[in-house]
């Protein structure tokens, strides 16, 4: 069985897919851009979208009735590379150690500088 989640305070782009799906004991959030979620457009710098990605992430989660802290696997698209240390000072600065699992790969994301996924599992929070 599955569980679609739904946040109304993270974006809602006009694309044909969900927030979040539950199966089982794991929560796959979608990729998340760092934009205004009203407006939809892209906030200024790396270290501002970074931190919106997050954000949206974390309402996403709430609806599932999660925190950051169930995060055990994140893949993020970085349009160029060279914005790795501010996207690094962002993520240590939201996401608490242990760290989950972690991928960064470098994207084509037109006007976004980056684009963040997660993987939360239901059981238990990191480190615990």
């Amino acid at each position: 069985m599955t569980t679609i989640y739904t946040s109304d305070k993270a974006p809602k782009f006009p694309l044909p897919f969900s927030h979040a799906v539950k199966a089982g004991d794991m929560v796959y959030v979608a990729g998340q851009v760092g934009v205004n979620p009203a407006t939809l457009e892209p906030l200024e710098g790396i270290r501002e979208q970074t931190a919106q990605c997050i954000r949206n992430i974390e309402v996403i989660l709430q609806e599932a009735g999660l925190t950051l802290d169930h995060i055990v696997r994140i893949t993020t698209h970085l349009a160029s590379l060279d914005d790795q240390p501010g996207y690094n000072e962002v993520y240590a600065s939201m996401i608490k150690e242990p760290y989950p699992a972690r991928m960064t790969v470098s994207s084509s994301l037109g006007p976004f500088l980056i684009e963040m996924e997660a993987t939360a599992y239901v059981g238990s929070k990191r480190g615990e």
